[in-house]
């Protein structure tokens, strides 16, 4: 594997729309109109880097926010096949170098011991720790 992390400019839509398949993300996919919401939601994301194993998209990781007193990691996506690679960890680790000036870092994911333990390796605090919790609205 030749692994590069570099941002992730060239948005094709059916590279995405295959990595979040792969892991069985249909929140973006089963929307109406999911050609456009996907392609507007990464044009209007702050920044989004991919993962490559040569020239294939194998993962990536978008983040929204203003990039000064907030940044949210909105989507950090590995192909299961690269999982437990430490494609994950790098992905995160280039974003939090990246906006490492930033007040507030959040992200919002699956409460399980394996997600829960991934993020608190890379120095992540479980809001109930710190006395906050999370209000959210999907639609």
């Amino acid at each position: 594997m030749e692994l590069v992390i570099r941002e992730y400019t060239d948005f094709d839509l059916e590279e995405v729309r295959k990595l979040y398949l792969s892991v069985g993300w249909t929140n973006y996919t089963d929307r109406p109109h999911p050609d456009e919401f996907l392609t507007e939601a990464f044009k209007h994301s702050l920044l989004t880097l991919g993962a490559f194993d040569k020239d294939k998209l194998v993962g990536f990781i978008r983040v929204v926010g203003d990039g000064v007193s907030v940044v949210f990691v909105q989507d950090l996506v590995v192909m299961p096949q690269y999982q437990r690679r430490g494609i994950g960890t790098k992905l995160m680790q280039s974003i939090m170098d990246h906006y490492s000036h930033v007040y507030q870092f959040d992200l919002m994911t699956d409460h399980t011991p394996k997600t829960r333990a991934f993020y608190k390796s890379l120095g992540l605090t479980e809001a109930s720790e710190i006395g906050c919790t999370a209000f959210f609205r999907m639609r």
